[in-house]
Formats: C-alpha cells, structure tokens, sequence
C-alpha cells in the first residue's frame, strides 16, 4: 500500500551548537584512581537474555498492565499544536476499550464481525485496535493514505461491517459508504454524535458501553479468546507486487511483545514516541502492544513536521522509526555540528569517550548534553527497521551514547522475526533470530548469501483468501512451517543476520551474476548532493536482453546550493552527481558499475515505512 506526497520526511531544524571541551564541562569528572580499579576489574560480561514475557493473547496483557500499571500514564496525545499535552492512563484507556467493546457487541451487535479502522495515529486508533484484539471481532487496519478507490476495494475485499474512521476521513468514508450500503456502521473518532442511521460517534459508543458495564453487563471482558483463531487481517505494502491480505491471530502478537522483552530491557519509566502509521505491523506490535505490555508510555506525533518540537516537549526515552528519518537526523545533526565549526571537536570526543567506556566510565551523556537536548534530552534507544541502513550512521548513533537497535520482519510475521539485543549489540546487522524463532540460508552461494527462511511463533495463519499464494510462501518440514522471506542475506559466525537484497529486485546480467541495487544504493547515500536513489536494470535496446546498471537520483538541491554557493542548472547537477558516481563505481567490481544516470523530478512512489515501490517506479518507464 502507497505513502502518498504528505508522507514527506521533513526539513529539520536544529540550532548551532556549541558542544564545550571535556575541560569545560564541569558535570565531568574523571577520579584516575576509579579509572584504575576500572581497567583491573573489567571482566567480559556474561551475554545472556532478559527473562521476558510469556503471554499467549493480548487480552492477558491488557488484563495484566491494566491492573499492573492503572494510575501510570500510557498516552500522550495533543489535539491542537498550540494545545496542551493531553494524558491517558492506562485505568482510563482500560474503561474506554471495555466501553468500546461492550457497546460493538451489545449495542450493535458486531460480535466476531470484521470492523476497519482507518486514520491518522490517535487515541482512539489505539482504543479501537485493542478492542478488537481483546474479543470483539477481527481487526481491519488501513492505510489512511489510499485513495478511495482503493478504500473502497479493501472494505469491500475483507468483508468488513463497521469502520471506525478519524475525523479528517469523513469527507472520504462519506462517499464510500453510498457505494458499500452492505457495512452496518460507521463509527467516527473524536465524535460523540448520537446514532444517525449508520452513523455514530465513538465516544457516544464508550458512555453507552460503560452504563451497561456499570449495570452488570460483563460480557465483552467475559468472552474467551482463542490464541489461534483469526483476529487482524492486515493488506501488505505491495512493494513488488499487488498488496495480499496477512491473516494473524492472538497468538502471533502476544510472541511479538515475548520477543521484544527478551532482547531489549524497556521499562515502566520508558516513554515511546510514535511516529510511523499504527497501520503497519511495525509500530502497531512494536510501537503499541510492546510497551503497553511493558507500562511504558506513548507520545503520539502530530506529523512528521511536528517531530523536533514533540520530540522536545514530550521527551522520548525510544525512538521506533525506519533509515530515512535516522539518516536525516543523522545529516541535519551532523550539518549543524559543521557549520558551527565543531565536527573536530565532536570526534576527538567520541574517540575520548569511548576509550573511557571501554574501561567501564560512560560519561557520553553528559559530553553530547547538547545534541541530547534538540532530541528531547532523554533518549536512550534508537530502533531502525524495515530497510537496509549505511552501518556508519548506526556507528555515530552508539558514539553518542545511544544504544540503536534494528530489526527485521515481515507483515507475515507481525512483524518482528530477528532484533538486536540491547546487551550485544552490532551495528549494521538487522539482529539476530528472536527467541520464538528460527532463521536459515537458503541456498546459499558462494559468499553464504541466499534466501532468508523464517520459522516462527509469529508466522501468519495465511494469506486472505489465497491458498496458492500461502502454500508458495510456506512450506512444511518435520511438521514444522517455514516462511520464504523473499529476501537475500547472509549469517555471521554469531548468528547475526545481515540483509544484502530482496529477491524480487536481484538484477541477474547475462553471465549469471547477481547484483543486488541495495548494496549499491547504500554506497551512493553517502554522496552528499543526492537525496534518493533507485538502482535497478535497463534493458539494452542494442544489446537485447543485456542488462545497464542504472540509477535513478533525487538530488539534494538545497544542499547542492549550499555546497556551491549558488543553484546549478540541470546540466550542471548531473555532471557532478556522475562524476561522484563515477568515483563509487571504482569500489565496484565491474559488473556491478553504474552505467546510466537519470535525474529525477518528482517523489518516488513508496510504502509507508518509506520503502521504494520499484514494481511501480519500473512500471512508469513502460
């Protein structure tokens, strides 16, 4: 499914810093004789899991951290930017979900039915969801950025008979629902509008809820949940092909948060900002069910242009997020640190602190306070998912003080399949299989490259109404299910994984090589002046079915104004870009060499976790 135009990663803006020598900073400290007992004592630690979790369905965490965690606060939401900070608790949002539930099933009678949710990442997204997960019917998340068309096709394809929609889709699921008179309701978020033939508010379902709650009515809270039966049916990004529906069932989210809590120590204290669309697995298991099993809390974005300023107002200990939004942090961060003149000084610091770290005195925090501060001054974990990411901003990330973490999955294992323990981490690799799971190579060349194989508690039950598809996806062994990933990799001697490509994007040239764009592209985002890039195969016209590695490139136009003081004309940009691709294509071996360059206008067509839709970019050129 698409990331439309306003997905946007935006321009951020930092102020200059300052950043002040080790000498100055008066919070620092260094006692030599620690220092010395330090290096005598340094032992290597024991690499061992967390305990972790154990639950089975979602209704268990969500009895467990209601009662657990009820005067914590779970979200933070602000309905207005020049509004306050509005604060949830886990008891209030427990109230509003039983409410929720009770009047789905007893007021409209919508038990076990397929209910849609579609809008932009809000408090009542997160009430519907976990509504559903605990016993009202199955859960049809969507991506609010589909246009209706294809709203309607997938309303109409998952059989749904409610739809709970934000307040800025209403325009849209008003004309959907004169085409779909099949959907018993609509239910609207931050509405508390009385029922109006189809028509209703949410908030006007919760109170109706909660008065049949008070009179004994415990029916929602009551009703038994089957591990594996289906309860979410999620529409994939379509990044290669057409979007096919992902069945999932309790169970597979319940071992998403076992997972996590097994590899990353995420506490109560722990505040979580959520930025990507609750649509995607990603955030929904990870960004939502993780910490609510955990009593953490959530900030909820107001947009990608709102980041710094929430960022700083609501003071995230995590950051969930995909490459694109940590390497523009990375770069505007890193550009800012320039042009106040104090990259020297910020290197000769990371090799000073990290020495001191080595020897068991982390002092990071205090030494990079600044950069700390323009991030909201308490972030500790940085996670990047869903694409590949150049290992040198992860290095920087980890030189600063904060701990980054990636992973790895597929919607069709919802979606965490490998991660990167917080206690042995290592950057450039996607993690390593999480507790639940188990992963293997298939085939592999030469290199120990080949396609990644997937046996987890996670796995789908299927895909939607697609037998040939399940069964090409999922093959049995020992009476065991293994899940073809599509995607390339290799595992390290520790059982680490590292992506080089995805099957379906493999350019195979006439002589059997296999070139894998990702590897390239990652080599050509360290060029300054290019903003994105696309590598895939031309066909030769003279040379038949022979293959010229091309590029597609977004240049960086304001970086390149910055760059030469001046705006270049459009002959200008493309002779340098080529003549800085030329000097990459020297570190490629030869068949892999760049042989044509296309300067790209408009925005790529991508998912919403920003991941290029070649199929559809190469589809344009037809």
């Amino acid at each position: 499914m698409r990331i439309l135009k306003d997905f946007k990663v935006p321009n951020f803006k930092f102020p200059k810093f300052k950043m002040k020598g080790l000498s100055e900073i008066d919070e620092v400290n260094v006692d030599y004789e620690e220092l010395k007992k330090a290096q005598q004592n340094i032992e290597k630690k024991e690499i061992k899991n967390y305990k972790g979790t154990n639950f089975k369905t979602i209704k268990e965490i969500f009895v467990n951290s209601s009662k657990k965690y009820a005067d914590r606060v779970f979200l933070v939401e602000k309905t207005n930017p020049k509004g306050e900070w509005i604060e949830t608790t886990y008891n209030q949002f427990k109230n509003e979900v039983i409410g929720l539930g009770t009047a789905l099933t007893r007021k409209l009678g919508l038990k076990d039915s397929r209910v849609a949710i579609i809008g932009e990442n809000t408090h009542y997204w997160y009430v519907s969801y976990m509504t559903m997960l605990c016993g009202a019917g199955v859960a049809v998340p969507i991506d609010k950025e589909l246009p209706e068309n294809e709203i309607e096709n997938v309303l109409r394809r998952a059989k749904v008979e409610c739809v709970i929609y934000s307040t800025k889709k209403a325009d849209v699921i008003k004309k959907v629902a004169e085409k779909l008179p099949n959907i018993k309701y609509f239910v609207q978020m931050n509405s508390d509008n009385e029922k109006n033939g189809r028509f209703v508010g949410i908030e006007n379902l919760i109170e109706q809820g909660k008065l049949l709650v008070q009179n004994g009515d415990n029916s929602f809270m009551n009703c038994e949940i089957d591990q594996y039966e289906f309860k979410v049916l999620l529409f994939t990004s379509g990044t290669t092909s057409n979007a096919k529906g992902v069945m999932l069932c309790n169970r597979n989210l319940a071992e998403n948060v076992n997972a996590a809590s097994a590899y990353v120590d995420l506490k109560p204290e722990d505040r979580l900002m959520s930025i990507l669309p609750l649509h995607h697995t990603y955030e929904s298991s990870i960004g939502f069910l993780y910490p609510f099993a955990m009593g953490a809390s959530i900030s909820i974005c107001q947009g990608l242009k709102y980041i710094v300023p929430d960022l700083k107002e609501t003071n995230p200990t995590a950051i969930l997020t995909v490459p694109l939004l940590v390497e523009n942090l990375y770069k505007k961060i890193n550009d800012n640190i320039k042009k106040s003149k104090k990259d020297g000084l910020v290197n000769s610091m990371i090799h000073v602190t990290n020495a001191l770290k080595n020897l068991g005195i982390d002092i990071k925090r205090k030494v990079f306070a600044e950069i700390y501060e323009n991030l909201g001054g308490k972030i500790r974990i940085i996670v990047s998912a869903a694409a590949p990411i150049d290992a040198k901003i992860g290095k920087w990330i980890e030189d600063i003080g904060i701990t980054f973490l990636q992973g790895y999955g597929l919607t069709e294992t919802a979606p965490i399949a490998a991660l990167t323990p917080d206690f042995q981490t290592k950057v450039g690799s996607a993690g390593k299989a999480v507790v639940c799971a188990e992963l293997r190579i298939d085939n592999p060349n030469e290199n120990g490259e080949g396609e990644i194989l997937i046996k987890s508690k996670t796995l789908m039950l299927g895909y939607y109404e697609d037998e040939e598809a399940t069964k090409e996806a999922i093959f049995e062994e020992n009476g065991e299910r293994w899940f073809r990933s599509g995607d390339i990799g290799y595992l390290d001697k520790d059982g680490f994984l590292y992506i080089t490509g995805r099957c379906k994007n493999v350019i195979v040239t006439q002589n059997g090589k296999n070139i894998y764009p990702e590897e390239i592209e990652i080599m050509l985002s360290n060029i300054p002046e290019i903003k994105e890039c696309m590598v895939y195969g031309k066909p030769d016209k003279k040379e038949g079915k022979e293959l010229i590695i091309s590029v597609k490139v977004i240049p960086d136009y304001e970086e390149i104004e910055e760059r030469y003081n001046k705006k270049l004309t459009d002959e200008e940009i493309y002779k340098i870009i080529w003549e800085k691709i030329k000097e990459v294509n020297k570190k490629l071996t030869s068949y892999k060499a760049i042989k044509k360059l296309e300067i790209k206008h408009d925005d790529f067509v991508k998912t919403t976790t920003m991941k290029i839709k070649r199929f559809e970019e190469l589809k344009k050129d037809k």
